[in-house]
C-alpha cells in the first residue's frame, strides 16, 4: 500500500495534547511508513543486506582485532599511551573493549552512514510531483517531521543491529562479558542516537531544496563546508564568537571520545540545540517551497 492510500484509509486523530495544535497522528504514520517501506521493498532490503555485509567486515577485520589489542594492553602499553597523545585515553577504561572500539567507529562512520541513507526524504517526491497528492490528506508540516521522525527509526533499527552484533564477538573473549555488555549497550544507543539527530535534521532540510538524494547530499556538502568556513573566519577576527565552534553537527564529538557510558549525556544539549534549529529553518522552507 503506498503513503497516500496508508493517509487516505487512516480515521482523523480527534485528541491533540495542546488544543489548536496541528494533528500528530499523520507523523506518526508517515513514520511508520518509513519503517515499513524498509521492511517491505527490494531497495530497503538490499540497504539492511549491504549494510549488514559491510559492517560483518569491518566488526571482523577491525573491532575484533582491535578489541583483542585493546585488551592485551592493559592500559599500560604503547596502545594506551597512542590513545593519550590522540587525547582519546578513556577509551581504555571501557568495562568491554569491543564496545569501545565500537564507540569509536560508530562516532566516526555513522554520520557518514546517516547523510547517504537519509539523503531522499522530501526530494523525490517533489520531482516526482507526489508531494502534491500527499498534503491533499496531510499538511506541510506533517509530511516534513513524519519523513524526519521515520529516518530516525530506520536509523534506530540500523544501530541496533550492528550492537547486537558485537555481542558474540564480547562472549568469544569473555563469556562472563554478557552483564558488561548489556549494562553499556543502553547508554551507547541513546547517546549515537542524539548524535545522529543533526545530521538527519540537516537532511530534511536540504531535501526540501534538492530533487533528488544526490543532489540533497551535495547541498549538505556545500553547506557544511560554507558554515565552517564562515565561522573559522568570525571566530579567527573575533575571537569572542567562540561559540560558533559548536555551530557545526558533530563539534561534540572530540569530548564524546572522552566519555564512557553515560556520561556522554552531558554534551547532549549541543546536538539537540543544532537538531532544533536546523528543524525549524527546514520546516520554514517545506511551508514556502513550491511542490
Amino acid at each position: 500500500m503506498c503513503l497516500r492510500n496508508a493517509l487516505t484509509a487512516a480515521e482523523p486523530f480527534e485528541f491533540n495534547l495542546i488544543p489548536g495544535w496541528p494533528d500528530v497522528k499523520n507523523v506518526f504514520l508517515i513514520a511508520k511508513f518509513e519503517l515499513v517501506r524498509l521492511l517491505s521493498t527490494r531497495r530497503g532490503l538490499v540497504s539492511i543486506v549491504a549494510f549488514a555485509m559491510v559492517w560483518l567486515v569491518l566488526l571482523y577485520y577491525v573491532i575484533f582485532r582491535a578489541s583483542r589489542v585493546l585488551a592485551q594492553d592493559g592500559g599500560s602499553g604503547l596502545v594506551s599511551a597512542v590513545l593519550d597523545w590522540l587525547g582519546m585515553e578513556r577509551l581504555t577504561a571501557w568495562a568491554v573493549p569491543e564496545l569501545a572500539v565500537y564507540w569509536f567507529f560508530g562516532l566516526m562512520l555513522l554520520p557518514l552512514f546517516c547523510i547517504s541513507l537519509t539523503a531522499d526524504q522530501t526530494a523525490s517526491d517533489r520531482s516526482r510531483g507526489t508531494l502534491r497528492y500527499l498534503v491533499l490528506r496531510s499538511t506541510r508540516w506533517q509530511i516534513f517531521f513524519g519523513r524526519y521522525l521515520g529516518q530516525l527509526l530506520v536509523l534506530l533499527l540500523f544501530i541496533l543491529i550492528s550492537i547486537v552484533t558485537t555481542l558474540p564477538v564480547v562472549l568469544y573473549r569473555d563469556a562472563g562479558g554478557l552483564p558488561d555488555w548489556l549494562a553499556l549497550m543502553p547508554a551507547i544507543l541513546v547517546n549515537l542516537m542524539i548524535v545522529l539527530l543533526p545530521y538527519t535534521a540537516l537532511m530534511a532540510l536540504v531535501s526540501v531544496l534538492a530533487k533528488s538524494a544526490r543532489q540533497a547530499t551535495l547541498y549538505a556538502i556545500i553547506l557544511w563546508i560554507a558554515v565552517w568556513f564562515i565561522s573559522g573566519l568570525l571566530m579567527n577576527y573575533f575571537p569572542g564568537l567562540s561559540f560558533l565552534d559548536w555551530v557545526m553537527p558533530s563539534s561534540q564529538i572530540p569530548l564524546l571520545l572522552r566519555s564512557v557510558g553515560w556520561d556522554a549525556l552531558q554534551f547532549a544539549h549541543i546536538p539537540i540545540l543544532q537538531s532544533l534549529l536546523l528543524l525549524v529553518a527546514g520546516w520554514w522552507l517545506m511551508q514556502r517551497r513550491d511542490l
